[in-house]
């Protein structure tokens, strides 16, 4: 019998301890139950067409629709066209629109994706693209280059004063090619943009925060009371950073880059052997250097002073009055983590809330968000068929969309400042989608 005849005969027949204690004692997740109201969830997933297009990209749940837009080769209203590899997106107020700032992990040499002499780096193919999204029919409005010049801009995170940042995985730089070094962190601004007489807002200059630091950068989260910015590295041996700005909000002028440390257990290790739920008391270590000439040196540094190691760590996403980390190859399973990390004072609790034991669960986890109403979208990157999971505040997970197309990673995902839309993007077709519908049925 395998594992889903056996929760079957289970459910039907109500044995021993019943279903739910004796799946949770076998470490089982029952797959047919995992989108069910008890659960969090909204119900099965069923193919869905797109409301403007007609064709099944997503399965979702009942009741609930979508739009596409934004695909890759399209022409922007600038006239350019847009660039391939969706990834790390936000959501903002537009005027009389949703706009939607959009990072492209584009790696390689070549012509930017704006103006040439807006680019940080003239031979950088990566940067962002903004586009509004009318609020009704959920369709574009208009769209542009917003930032060029810049390498794998994996994702990055909303500011509360109305910016993105977005993220530079890479370490290259003169070596690789490139006229700059790579591998910092760029603010993209998003509201309260001067007017023109263009049909979309000129582009600005683009410029590192070196003092952010320079790594294998992933995402980022601002704690809106302090303007701390959280921040996640993808590297096997991973740290989990925070830059204190001398001035909140003004990030370019300065400011100190810390490292995690678990206090009473120096380097410690969090990658496995760890238990869901147990509180662990953190503090910070000062990085001396946060511009290095090697790809570990911020991590070394911080590691000399007892800095925690992470797996690859990917989204990164304020919510709750917490900070919610991904670690895609974390845990016993290498399936991933979610962890949890409530800021006090000058320290933190961080707990983990969740780690995968089966890729039927959870497989790969990278970027995710928080919704108004508190639970966690969890896009997932795996081997075969991704999911949009949804995650709760308690640890309990579900499916809440399946990628019906490719086997493609989701990310971007993050809602529109009232909270009734969720944009998400599927990356190697490179396309943007619109889901709406009954979220007071589940905790998303």
């Amino acid at each position: 019998m395998d594992r889903r005849e056996l929760l079957k005969s289970l459910a039907t027949t109500g044995a021993g301890v019943g279903l739910t204690g004796l799946v949770a004692r076998l470490g089982l997740e029952p797959p047919a139950l995992r989108s069910e109201p008890a659960s969090g969830g909204y119900g099965p997933l069923s193919r869905r067409r797109a409301k403007n297009t007609g064709r099944e990209l997503l399965a979702l749940p009942a009741d609930f629709e979508y739009t596409e837009f934004g695909a890759v080769g399209s022409t922007m209203t600038d006239g350019r066209p847009t660039p391939s590899l969706h990834d790390g997106m936000a959501a903002f107020p537009g005027v009389g629109t949703v706009r939607l700032v959009r990072n492209h992990e584009v790696s390689g040499t070549g012509t930017p994706i704006t103006d040439p002499a807006l680019a940080y780096d003239r031979r950088a193919r990566g940067g962002t693209t903004t586009i509004d999204v009318h609020p009704i029919t959920r369709l574009p409005v208009r769209s542009w280059a917003s930032l060029g010049g810049t390498v794998r801009n994996c994702a990055g995170g909303p500011t509360p004063w109305g910016s993105w940042l977005t993220c530079e995985e890479t370490f290259d730089g003169t070596a690789e090619g490139f006229e700059k070094k790579h591998g910092y962190c760029f603010e993209v601004r998003a509201v309260n943009l001067p007017t023109s007489s263009e049909p979309v807002p000129a582009a600005v200059p683009a410029a590192p925060i070196v003092a952010m630091g320079r790594f294998y950068r992933e995402a980022v989260a601002v704690d809106p009371g302090t303007g701390i910015v959280y921040q996640t590295e993808d590297r096997t041996r991973a740290g989990v950073y925070r830059y204190v700005p001398t001035q909140p909000g003004r990030l370019a002028a300065g400011g100190a880059l810390q490292m995690l440390r678990v206090v009473g257990r120096p380097n410690a290790d969090l990658r496995t052997g760890q238990t869901v739920g147990a509180l662990l008391t953190v503090d910070w270590v000062q990085i001396p250097n946060p511009d290095p000439s090697t790809v570990s040196g911020v991590f070394d540094q911080g590691a000399a002073r007892g800095g925690a190691t992470f797996g690859r760590l990917e989204g990164c996403w304020w919510g709750n009055g917490k900070v919610y980390l991904v670690v895609t190859d974390g845990g016993d399973a290498g399936l991933g983590q979610v962890w949890q990390l409530e800021p006090r004072f000058d320290g933190g609790v961080l707990s983990l809330l969740f780690e995968s034991r089966d890729s039927a669960v959870l497989e790969r986890p990278d970027n995710l968000c928080v919704s108004p109403r508190g639970g966690l979208v969890v896009c997932e990157d795996g081997s075969g068929t991704d999911f949009v999971r949804g995650l709760t505040q308690g640890g309990q997970i579900f499916d809440f969309a399946r990628n019906e197309t490719t086997s493609g990673e989701f990310a971007g995902a993050c809602f529109s400042p009232d909270g009734r839309t969720l944009f998400v993007n599927i990356q190697d077709i490179g396309v943007t989608f619109a889901i709406w519908g009954p979220w007071e049925r589940g905790s998303l």
